[in-house]
């Protein structure tokens, strides 16, 4: 009997102590790949079943085409052989969105600006415009698409690459402004077991050390897994990088969560719980979802195991902080800075 009652006990006590997150999604999508969008009052709804109390919001920079040649419209970028275009206007579809929100619910989300090609010499130029159009609105920039699985075949033009003479001019605007830059640019092709394409993002890296680079899914997809399961060299890339550019965050959105921070059992992986203690707020968790916010609970929820172990205060600032930390001062967002600003912010927002 008195067994029964301390493992009663225990277990209550257990329970009292289970960590509970709030989080930040450092990556989410306000429309899909067709500009739809279910809407903000579905979004607010999961962010707040799911705990979420600050979101990224960003459009997506392409739109799929519904082919002449197809007889049915696709349910996403991969359902046919269909091409996608560049879409500016899917940044006035976000900031459409946030100017129908009172400035309680505004200030929970937190605008990228994604609709330019990366391959275009005046991006550059339609962003600064975009800046003016909508002063104080964006806090920063992406997610660039540049290599991007079957997508970037699917594009019209040539594939785009995070190093290239149009996103140099990118980077050059994003400093001037103390604006974090979203970047998806996978590390290797679906086939080769290398580091393919790493120089396309250590070279902007190591070239313009005032950006803060936000790394989409720490250069992963779910077409490399599931090609190659498991990038063994991965985590000692990552390493490397972080070590020696000190501009670089990895967003951990739900792609890398397995088969890296989780192993097929659902356990944490040690080898990527120390990377994360030894560099705790350089890393940010994503639903990345698309249009669509039913599953943001599962996405960030599912950190938890990884999270839980964690010290309790970097598990924190994964969940929440270490986002907030990389947006611009939240009093003038998208004023220029002088050369001889820093780029940190001096605090997180509230």
């Amino acid at each position: 009997m008195l067994a029964g009652v301390l493992a009663t006990g225990l277990l209550s006590s257990s329970a009292l102590t289970a960590r509970e997150y709030r989080y930040s999604d450092a990556h989410l999508h306000y429309v899909d790949f067709f500009q739809e969008s279910e809407g903000m009052e579905a979004l607010l709804q999961a962010m707040d079943d799911a705990g979420v109390d600050h979101a990224m919001l960003s459009g997506v920079p392409v739109a799929k085409q519904w082919h002449e040649n197809e007889p049915k419209r696709p349910r996403y970028y991969a359902g046919d052989d269909g091409g996608a275009y560049w879409f500016s206007a899917t940044d006035v579809l976000v900031a459409k969105a946030l100017d129908s929100l009172p400035p309680d619910q505004r200030r929970r989300f937190h605008p990228f600006l994604s609709g330019f090609n990366p391959n275009d010499k005046n991006a550059d130029a339609h962003i600064r415009r975009m800046l003016e159009l909508y002063p104080g609105v964006w806090q920063g920039l992406g997610e660039v698409f540049t290599r991007h699985d079957d997508l970037t075949a699917l594009i019209h033009g040539e594939p785009p690459r995070a190093n290239s003479e149009a996103m140099h001019r990118v980077y050059m605007l994003a400093a001037e402004y103390d604006l974090p830059v979203l970047v998806h640019s996978n590390i290797t092709s679906q086939r080769e077991r290398n580091p393919l394409y790493l120089a396309e993002i250590e070279e902007p890296l190591r070239n313009h050390p005032r950006v803060r680079f936000i790394w989409a899914h720490a250069g992963t997809s779910m077409e490399i897994h599931r090609h190659q399961t498991r990038l063994d060299f991965l985590l000692p890339t990552l390493r490397r990088l972080l070590t020696a550019y000190p501009n670089l965050y990895i967003d951990l959105s739900w792609t890398v969560r397995e088969p890296y921070l989780l192993n097929q059992e659902g356990e944490p992986d040690p080898d990527w719980v120390q990377l994360v203690e030894d560099f705790p707020e350089r890393f940010m968790l994503g639903s990345d979802v698309v249009g669509q916010f039913g599953s943001v609970e599962k996405y960030m929820t599912g950190f938890d195991p990884f999270l839980d172990a964690l010290p309790e205060n970097v598990a924190r600032a994964v969940a929440r902080d270490n986002f907030l930390a990389v947006l611009p001062d939240p009093a003038s967002p998208t004023e220029a800075v002088s050369e001889d600003q820093g780029t940190s912010n001096g605090g997180l927002a509230q």
